[in-house]
C-alpha cells in the first residue's frame, strides 16, 4: 500500500453494494484517481464476496484496504479522513436501510455518520422500477434528502430500468457530483471527517 496515498489529495470514500454493476466499480475507482482523488473503497459484505477476487488489485489500485467491516475497540483507523462520500451503486436495501438508520453494515454506518457531521454525501441508487415502486422507496429517497444526502436519481442521475432490463450506470454523473461536491467543499473551506 502508498505510504502517502492521500498527499494533499481530496479523499473520496466510493461505497458499493451489492448490484450487479458493482463488478464495474474499479472503471470508478481510476477515473476518481485520474481526477486527482485519493479513493479508498468500502463495499457490503455481499458486495466485498463478489468481489473478493478482486480485492487485493483493488487494494493496490487505491493503496488503501477495500473495508466492509467495522473496526473493533482499539484498532486505529485504516483510512484517511473522509472529504466526501460516493455511495454507488446502493441498492434498494441500502438505500432503505441508511434512511431509516439501520446500520449493520459499515458502509452504510459510515455514510450516516458522515451526513451528520456535514461531510457531502452523494448516493446514486441501482434499483428497477419494481423496487423503485415500493412505497418505503420514496420516503427513503426523502429523508436522505431531508438529511443533507444528495440523492442521484432521476435526470442527470440514475433513472430506474424495468425489471430485468439493463442499461448502462451512469459512473460518469456520479463523480461529476462529486467533482462539484468538493469545489464546495472547498469554497466554504471545510476540512475532512473523521476516518474510518
Amino acid at each position: 500500500m502508498a505510504e502517502d496515498a492521500g498527499a494533499g489529495r481530496p479523499v473520496v470514500y466510493l461505497f458499493g453494494s451489492a448490484a450487479g454493476v458493482v463488478t464495474g466499480i474499479e472503471g470508478a475507482v481510476r477515473a476518481g484517481l485520474e481526477r486527482g482523488w485519493d479513493v479508498a473503497l468500502g463495499l457490503t459484505p455481499t458486495a466485498r464476496e463478489w468481489l473478493a477476487g478482486r480485492v487485493p488489485e483493488l487494494e493496490g489500485l487505491t493503496g488503501h484496504p477495500v473495508k466492509s467491516a467495522y473496526r473493533r475497540p482499539g484498532q486505529p483507523d485504516v483510512l484517511p479522513p473522509a472529504d466526501a462520500v460516493l455511495f454507488a451503486p446502493a441498492t434498494f436495501h441500502s438505500v432503505n436501510s441508511l434512511a431509516l438508520g439501520l446500520t449493520s453494515s459499515w458502509v452504510v454506518g459510515y455514510a450516516a455518520e458522515a451526513a451528520g457531521k456535514g461531510v457531502p454525501v452523494l448516493l446514486m441508487p441501482c434499483v428497477n422500477t419494481a423496487l423503485a415502486a415500493h412505497p418505503q422507496f420514496p420516503r427513503s429517497v426523502a429523508a436522505l434528502r431531508e438529511a443533507g444526502v444528495q440523492v442521484l436519481l432521476g435526470e442527470g442521475g440514475f433513472v430506474p430500468n424495468e425489471p430485468g432490463a439493463a442499461a448502462p450506470y451512469p459512473w460518469d454523473a456520479a463523480l461529476d457530483a462529486v467533482a462539484r461536491a468538493l469545489a464546495e467543499r472547498a469554497a466554504r473551506g471545510n476540512g475532512a471527517a473523521g476516518g474510518a
